[in-house]
């Protein structure tokens, strides 16, 4: 007797948004490779903006410092991580808006949603802070610091999943940049690649395996046909 062919499953609904944050959330690129760029060459390695989003963006800061020490040949200063985030923060406060359209998505959002992001834990309070995001999101908060290996590894993302109880095949992630977008799709979640910072390579994100979108208000509609 010929045995039957298997049931073709139907797609899985979506039970989890994960967030990058940096990006993604808040407008913060252009600030952090701004300033980075800018303590870079006070210290040596005279960097333009563009080369410093090429070189780093998406990695995490305890990398780029190291990634950067390597570059000028030694390491930098015992003190340029805590000058850095002085910088850094400050910028944020004076400069730092939402991404366009982000808190009407999370407001009607109607599964649940979380961040998880490369950034310091200090960084995205300040960040989340900053742009009043933080309301939305208050205990759904994942930082690299939390694993053994920031993104590109994929342990942020399923942490992030494993602690809210829901699967990586039902989970969807929101990056902006290669090396969120590779964690995404090695921890088994499909990756939509936000793509309206000049930081993002669009032909990368989606070599990679993302659905890329230009718009924020996008999303839902995205969310829906995923």
């Amino acid at each position: 007797m010929r045995s039957s062919s298997p049931r073709r499953r139907g797609p899985r609904l979506v039970q989890l948004v994960i967030f990058d944050c940096d990006g993604v959330l808040v407008d913060s690129e252009p600030i952090a490779n701004r300033v980075f760029a800018e303590m870079l060459g006070a210290h040596g390695l005279p960097m333009t903006v563009d080369e410093v989003i090429r070189t780093f963006v998406g990695r995490s800061r305890d990398t780029c410092i190291a990634m950067a020490g390597d570059m000028r040949g030694c390491p930098l200063p015992a003190g340029f991580a805590a000058d850095w985030d002085q910088a850094f923060y400050a910028a944020l406060r004076r400069e730092l808006k939402p991404v366009p359209g982000v808190r009407e998505v999370l407001e009607g959002l109607t599964v649940p949603f979380c961040v998880a992001s490369n950034g310091e834990p200090e960084h995205m309070v300040v960040s989340l802070g900053v742009t009043g995001l933080m309301p939305l999101v208050q205990g759904r908060v994942f930082s690299a610091a939390q694993v053994p290996r920031p993104k590109p590894a994929p342990d942020l993302f399923l942490h992030a999943a494993s602690t809210l109880g829901v699967a990586p095949a039902d989970c969807v992630v929101i990056e902006d940049t290669p090396t969120g977008v590779r964690a995404g799709i090695d921890a088994g979640m499909r990756v939509f690649a936000y793509a309206a910072g000049k930081h993002t390579d669009r032909d990368e994100v989606a070599r990679l395996g993302a659905w890329v979108f230009e718009d924020m208000r996008e999303l839902p509609r995205l969310l829906e046909a995923a």
